[in-house]
């Protein structure tokens, strides 16, 4: 059966309000959060955007049984990887073992803050790669120095490491970066349901680890859900239309007023031809179903909307998720 996850989403809600919305959620029986890492919102309409890693220490401390996962971090840029080492491995302790890193190679919206520039892919891939194999030593408790490509680390060390080592998942969107990160990862990340690019991570990692039994793959759906149909249209237009332009586009553009512009276009139908939007619940579960069928094992749903979080944790989610369950084990 899969497991069924409720976003964090710090572009829509302040710190405080996320951490209630966690603790509702878990109450509510979801069975992990995820929480985007974002300087700054998609579009000016969400209006937030609070630190998540300050935010998730709270969540930790708020919640007890729910897998927390970031979704995700980019730690070649805005952090240094030694940072979002340590960064991961007190989090793991505060959560007592039920923290995921989750890692991508970032878009341009939240790097380029830093002044480094963009690069282009083929680099941030590299970037990744370098990061990951950094975090991976100071997790295993090494002293490390390390004179790479892109990074310099001199003799850096955890001195505060959890009991459980914390699973690195990382992000993924096609055949290359597939064959560069399966074999890096503990976990998979992809935001569409893509089977072929699901089993082409299960066979690489087959291939080059010997890995027979697969490993966790992590999606992620929007909804709006509203008892009026047509508020729950107009609040996804409103603050979701960004996600029309597609990974390649969102990752390189770098403020809300370049993806204003970009999505000008978009219509409230269009958005609505994507995103399950109103009361019907049996919509939801049709829309998820691609994912299961894709061998996804966990879903997280991005609740549209910041002012209506409350009402669907309320009246919602407890349905909701009886009627995915239902359907995961339902004969097809």
């Amino acid at each position: 059966m899969a497991r069924y996850g409720y976003t964090l989403m710090t572009e829509q809600s302040g710190p405080r309000e996320l951490v209630r919305y966690a603790a509702t959620a878990e109450d509510a029986g979801f069975d992990f959060a995820v929480m985007s890492d974002h300087y700054s919102p998609w579009l000016s309409e969400q209006g937030h955007a609070p630190n998540a890693w300050v935010t998730l220490g709270a969540v930790a401390a708020a919640t007890r049984r729910m897998d927390l996962m970031t979704f995700v971090t980019c730690p070649t840029m805005r952090y240094h990887p030694v940072i979002v080492a340590q960064q991961a491995a007190t989090l793991q302790i505060l959560a007592q073992g039920r923290f995921t890193l989750g890692l991508g190679s970032g878009e341009n919206l939240n790097e380029h803050v830093v002044g480094l520039g963009w690069p282009g892919v083929e680099e941030r891939h590299e970037r990744l790669a370098e990061a990951v194999r950094m975090i991976r030593e100071l997790h295993s408790g090494a002293t490390v120095t390390h004179y790479g490509e892109r990074f310099r680390v001199e003799a850096a060390k955890l001195w505060d490491l959890p009991e459980t080592p914390v699973p690195l998942a990382l992000a993924v969107s096609g055949e290359r970066s597939v064959e560069k990160f399966a074999p890096l990862a503990d976990e998979m990340v992809l935001n569409s349901p893509e089977p072929d690019v699901v089993a082409a991570w299960h066979g690489v990692r087959a291939r080059v680890l010997g890995d027979t039994e697969g490993c966790r793959v992590t999606g992620q759906l929007p909804i709006s859900w509203d008892t009026d149909r047509d508020t729950a249209i107009r609040r996804a237009h409103e603050q979701f239309r960004w996600s029309a332009g597609g990974w390649e586009v969102n990752a390189e553009l770098p403020n809300t007023a370049g993806f204003a512009a970009a999505t000008r276009f978009v219509r409230p139908e269009d958005v609505a031809e994507d995103i399950p939007c109103g009361p019907d619940l049996d919509a939801i579960v049709e829309a998820v179903a691609p994912y299961r069928d894709a061998g996804f094992t966990d879903i997280a749903l991005v609740q549209v909307g910041g002012e209506n979080q409350e009402e669907f944790l309320a009246k919602a989610a407890l349905p909701l998720l009886a009627k995915l369950r239902d359907a995961d084990i339902a004969p097809r």
